[in-house]
Order: C-alpha cells, then structure tokens, then sequence
C-alpha cells in the first residue's frame, strides 16, 4: 500500500556535498571522511553515504555494528566507533571493508586473539568517555596489532578558547610514532576549525555536514540541508480571547486565523518549538502559536490568509536559529527527526536508495 505522508524532510543533497568540500578544503592535506551514525544524523545513512563517496569521501564512521551492517555493500570503509563487543565478533571478523574502533584493553586482547584483520584504535586524551589510556598506548598496548588509524576526539572543540583543546592536542601529537598506526586522527566538525594543528591525517566531521554550524569561524560556509515541511490538517478562526492548545499558553489577541499542521514532538519538532517556533510559506513567516504536541501544532495565517487545507508549508529548521528558539542542540533536532517524514533529496541529488 502506497500511502503519501502528510510530512517530508526536504533534502538537499548538493548542499551536503558542497559543505564536505568546505570541510575538506579547510581540513588541509589530511584527508576528511564523515561521521554517519544515528542513521546518518537522521538524514538517511545510506543516502548520505552515496552522495558523499560519489563527491570522492571515502572513510565513513557508524557507532554500531547493526548501523554499518546495512552499508557494506556500497563498497566503502566504515568504522565502527563503539568497538566489537564478543556478541558482534562474528560480524567483525567477518567483514572486508568494517573495522572496529577498540575502546578498551579488553576489547584490544578479543580481537588481538581472534588474530583477524586491521582495526581502529580510540585514545582518551581527556574526556574521559571512550578510549584507552595514553599510558598504555605508550606501554606497548597496541603492539603487533594492524592499526589503522589512531583517534581521540575533542570534549571542547565547540569552545575554541577552552584550554582542554589545547590539552587534548598535545597529548595525541606525543603519540606519534609510539604504534605503528597508519595515520591519526582528532578533529570532528568543530575541530576542523580549530587550525591545521588539529587536522592530523584525517579529519571526522559530522553536525556540520548536514547543515549544523558549531562554531562562529564555520559561519558562512555551511549551507542548510535539512528542510521539514508539514500540510494542513485544519484551518479555523479563532475569537479574541480564545486559546491554542494544550495548557491554552497562546490567547488570541484578536480574532486571527490559525492552520493546524500535521507535525509535533514525535517528529521532533520539540516542545520547545512552542510560542518560539515559525513556518513559512511564499517568503512569509508564520509564528507558532502555543503548546507544540505530539503531532500537532499551530501556526498564525495572519500573514499568509489566502493557505487552505491540504496546503504545504516549510518549517523553519536552520540549525543555529533552531537550537537558538527550541533550547534543543543542533545534534538533538538532526538526530531527533522522526520516521514519519517522507525523505525527498532534491538539488539534483542521486536515488536515496
């Protein structure tokens, strides 16, 4: 049963290849790949991971092996950031183009004794999530094993002034030439940012792919690429003194009239979105008018009257400005947007697959 849905996500897919050109141009000689886990950012993994390796990425980073499982026939290499647990060793050794990201001693001895193929290796150089020591990195924990690249990831990059980056730098810059790691790797989206010093040999920009702009110095030099749209439900003239929606935060200060969009919390457009958000449609912004719910929410027509039921209109959903009305991080809104949307890639974008 073919069944249209009353919400898409606009996806443009130009955009997403221009902003890794961006990040690989400021990511200097080191190579730059893409993080696609959670499902792509909720774009669509599989789509994402077409059109960026079509545009020449060609490293990939998914968290699980459940999430790299459904890629490996597109042919490129993907890391598995979360490591191989002995539940998923079967899979792991079993793959040709996946490579685990050890995270631990114990995950170092499982796949050092299982005597398979090469891996990446995660070191914590100070925001104490996942990752061995340096110490044991330094103390020969890695040797004989086919490291490919050697990682640590950035607790501060989106803080540029902040000393931990600095910190972190210099300790995995000590490590080079300590394992026989083909290349290393620190900068995410925001560490790309931070200087050449931080590029190493291959940077894993993510958030700022798919339209987020983490830091002020990347300002410019992202393009959107995400664009919800919700059709109308219902429209309805709503009297001065009447009120929109769960716990009635919204009066109307006149007599207005208010459409009902077929979108809400379960497609995450949050409840912070409430009396902060707007849609827009002919260039017209359209404000949200009170308690955003899980699959409705209102807007105001007081600039856009001639809109009708069944009609289309865009949610504004850039991310900074987003993050800024909702209170929600740009990586909560990307990661957030439900299955209920259509996903249509548009710019001249390839089949999502």
């Amino acid at each position: 049963m073919n069944v249209s849905a009353p919400m898409r996500l606009d996806l443009d897919g130009d955009a997403l290849v221009r902003n890794w050109k961006a990040l690989a141009a400021l990511s200097g000689s080191a190579a730059c790949g893409a993080a696609v886990k959670a499902d792509g950012y909720g774009l669509g993994a599989r789509a994402v991971v077409e059109r960026l390796a079509a545009a020449g990425c060609r490293d990939f980073f998914v968290a699980t092996w459940a999430e790299a499982e459904v890629l490996t026939d597109i042919g490129v290499s993907i890391s598995v950031l979360h490591g191989v647990r002995e539940d998923d060793m079967a899979t792991a050794t079993g793959a040709q183009s996946l490579r685990p990201t050890l995270n631990t001693p114990e995950q170092v001895r499982r796949w050092r004794s299982a005597g398979v193929g090469k891996c990446d290796v995660m070191v914590d150089t100070g925001m104490n999530r996942l990752g061995v020591s340096v110490e044991d990195v330094a103390g020969g924990l890695l040797d004989g094993l086919k490291v490919d690249t050697l990682m640590s990831h950035l607790a501060c990059a989106d803080d540029p002034g902040h000393l931990l980056n600095e910190r972190q730098r210099s300790a995995f810059a000590g490590l080079a030439g300590k394992t026989d790691a083909r290349r290393m790797s620190l900068a995410n989206s925001a560490g790309i940012a931070l200087g050449s010093g931080y590029a190493f040999d291959l940077t894993r920009p993510g958030l700022a792919l798919y339209g987020g702009v983490p830091v002020a110095a990347l300002e410019g030099r992202i393009a959107q690429v995400v664009t919800p749209h919700a059709q109308i439900l219902q429209r309805r003239s709503v009297k001065a003194g009447g009120t929109i929606g769960y716990n009635a935060t919204f009066t109307a200060p006149r007599d207005m009239e208010v459409a009902i969009l077929n979108i809400g919390y379960a497609d995450g457009y949050f409840r912070g979105f409430s009396d902060t958000g707007s849609a827009h449609a002919d260039g017209r912004r359209l404000p949200v008018l009170g308690r955003v719910s899980m699959d409705l929410t209102a807007i105001g027509l007081d600039t856009a009257p001639h809109l009708r039921e069944g009609d289309w209109v865009a949610i504004d959903f850039a991310l900074p400005a987003a993050a800024a009305a909702s209170g929600m991080s740009q990586y909560e809104l990307l990661t957030g947007l439900g299955q209920r949307y259509e996903r249509r890639w548009t710019a001249g974008s390839q089949s999502s697959g």
